[in-house]
């Protein structure tokens, strides 16, 4: 049916109205401006900085680029003549770039991403002197992190589009990121995030790191786990975990570099965890200092069906009590203890203590373990679990129930967060230390750190994390690791650790080590990861102001008093040499009636003749120090 002319002549005439008012519209916000459209639009945002306790930056925002390459804008004879220049520049190989150029199926591809404004300078300067025609320089919003490799598995990194994709950058998105992201034209506020400040102290952190980064190569080591914590309120001191990554280019790394050991990585914790059986048991008052076991080398026990369990020890340790049985670290003493309590009774004080749920600590990704509940134990899983096996726990649990041993038995929750601040400096919140609940009391506390002193004694198995003139409360432990194939124990796959608690009679710093599978001589916890903890214990005496016996004392303000250290003596016995500095050894080369034969730098970890031998003219002494 044809419409009437009349009426097609209403609607073309209609339609061409709307038109002009819609030109008319467009002319006249254009006229009024930006101020007066009041238009809205996405603009630029800053994520807020990370420093640590003491200010250091640890993140901030920065104008990146990206070099890259678009292939129709050069000629190739051109640009592989220039090639050695652009790779001096970008810090690659020509020979790299030459292969990505003739096989990449793109025009365009990238040579470098997130790059310094001072590379993207260089860049451009070659091309304002007629070189590097067709390289591309991109400018975009980035993340600089100037400390590189430093707390990386803590801070995290950003991707594309400055978003956190691990670590605190991820967890902590709200904060750093502006809120409203999206601002009105003539709005300023929210274009700059929230600033962290981190509990860690970057000169501990680096410290340790060099540390472990050391051990690492010494042992051979798949990964390593080093924690520090304030024993007082449980804040976080150094995050350590290795191998590590510098996030500033995350990419460039194998994604297996990125993993948060502390956090995820769940493990048995070998005979370290006796320091939590033991206080447990010993809370439950099933045990004092005055209960005795017999460790003829084996725990054994026949259950009421006639079936027996015997669970090897370490060696034949006779009559061992509490402080004994840390001080060998005897399997058959810690089992035989466990037998004074109720299943029900023993699992509830490991839970109280964190074992098998998460810490809190604000990573991304925390495991919770592992502790079946007593239901599913067998009737091997008490005197096990009692010796650190059958049980799954992560670094930050372990640091954790540390803590509440040192501080008395109250279990706190970690803090790696001190502080959230506006970008103008104001207190958003701080992460107060926070009490969980008491797990053991006060005595049972001071009791198992008692216990642990003798471990770090000359007879213990944690000797040689002693620092000289520090009291020390140490645990060490060597856990086999389950073959994934055969769901069996390993016999080449070991967890070397160390806990150290110290001062042992104020307890003011928790450390903890594990090497994961190390591939050395040894995989002694005591042989390996003591010593590494000695070591560590050093730099923490290094960065606070911690008394020990041989360290400057004020005597008033503006005076120090040094103490004089002598050099070693040697008479007709052989004194004990062990812990003694490399200087305080070099009289003894001037003996002409003695044979010193030294290896090593730093302290005597070994000596020959033992102490107390015998010495006459003649004598050939070796030291060995580390």
């Amino acid at each position: 049916m044809k419409l009437p002319h009349r009426f097609r002549y209403w609607v073309v005439l209609g339609l061409l109205s709307l038109a002009a008012l819609a030109v008319l519209g467009r002319y006249a916000s254009l006229a009024l401006g930006p101020r007066q459209a009041r238009s809205t639009y996405t603009r630029p945002v800053e994520r807020g900085l990370i420093v640590d306790r003491t200010g250091r930056l640890l993140a901030l925002d920065t104008s990146l680029y990206n070099i890259a390459v678009w292939k129709p804008e050069t000629r190739a004879e051109d640009f592989k003549a220039e090639l050695p220049r652009l790779a001096q520049v970008l810090g690659l190989e020509a020979g790299d770039i030459g292969q990505r150029y003739d096989t990449s199926q793109s025009d365009f591809f990238y040579l470098r991403r997130r790059v310094s404004p001072q590379m993207a300078r260089a860049v451009q300067d070659g091309k304002s002197q007629g070189s590097f025609d067709g390289i591309v320089v991109e400018k975009v919003e980035g993340r600089l992190y100037p400390e590189k490799s430093l707390a990386s598995h803590l801070i995290g990194f950003v991707g594309d589009g400055n978003k956190g994709l691990e670590g605190l950058e991820t967890k902590y998105e709200d904060e750093l990121l502006p809120q409203p992201a999206r601002a009105t034209a003539m709005e300023d506020e929210g274009l700059k995030g929230n600033e962290l400040v981190l509990s860690i102290d970057t000169a501990l952190q680096f410290s340790l790191e060099e540390i472990a980064r050391k051990a690492m190569e010494d042992t051979g080591a798949e990964a390593l786990i080093l924690l520090a914590a304030d024993a007082r309120n449980g804040e976080i001191l150094s995050y350590v975990a290795m191998p590590d990554f510098d996030p500033n280019s995350y990419y460039e790394y194998p994604s297996a570099s990125w993993y948060d050991w502390p956090s995820v990585y769940s493990y048995e914790p070998g005979s370290v965890f006796k320091v939590f059986t033991l206080s447990s048991i010993l809370d439950l008052g099933a045990i004092d200092g005055r209960s005795t076991f017999v460790c003829d080398g084996a725990y054994r026990r026949t259950t009421p069906s006639g079936e027996p369990i015997t669970i090897k020890c370490l060696g034949v340790h006779g009559e061992v009590n509490l402080e004994k049985i840390l001080e060998f670290s005897c399997n058959a003493g810690a089992a035989y203890a466990s037998d004074k309590v109720q299943p029900l009774d023993f699992y509830s004080k490991l839970v109280a203590y964190g074992f098998g749920s998460r810490t809190g600590i604000a990573l991304p990704g925390e495991s919770a373990g592992r502790l079946g509940s007593p239901e599913s134990w067998s009737l091997r899983s008490k005197p096990t679990i009692a010796m650190g096996q059958e049980i799954l726990v992560t670094g930050v649990q372990m640091l954790q129930a540390a803590v509440a041993v040192a501080n008395g038995g109250l279990l706190m929750k970690p803090i790696v967060v001190r502080e959230v601040r506006k970008p103008t400096g104001e207190l958003v919140y701080a992460n107060q230390a926070q009490v969980v609940r008491r797990v053991i009391s006060p005595e049972s506390s001071k009791a198992i750190l008692a216990s642990m002193e003798m471990v770090a004694g000359k007879g213990g198995t944690g000797w040689r994390a002693k620092v000289k003139d520090l009291p020390m409360a140490v645990k060490t432990g060597t856990a086999q690791m389950i073959d994934r194939e055969t769901r069996r124990y390993s016999a080449t796959d070991y967890i070397a650790s160390t806990l150290a608690i110290f001062p042992a009679d104020s307890p003011r710093v928790v450390l903890y080590l594990a090497i994961i599978k190390p591939k050395g001589a040894s995989y002694y916890g005591g042989q390996i990861a003591a010593p590494v903890v000695r070591e560590a214990a050093e730099a923490v005496l290094q960065v606070t102001d911690m008394p020990r016996g041989d360290s400057p004392t004020i005597s008033h303000p503006g005076s120090v008093s040094l103490p004089r250290l002598s050099p070693v003596q040697v008479g007709d016995t052989m004194p004990d040499l062990r812990g003694s500095p490399k200087r305080l050894l070099l009289p003894l080369l001037e003996r002409p009636d003695l044979v010193v034969r030294l290896k090593g730098e730093g302290y005597v970890e070994t000596q020959s003749p033992a102490p107390g031998s015998p010495v006459g003219p003649g004598t050939v002494i070796e030291l060995e120090l580390r």
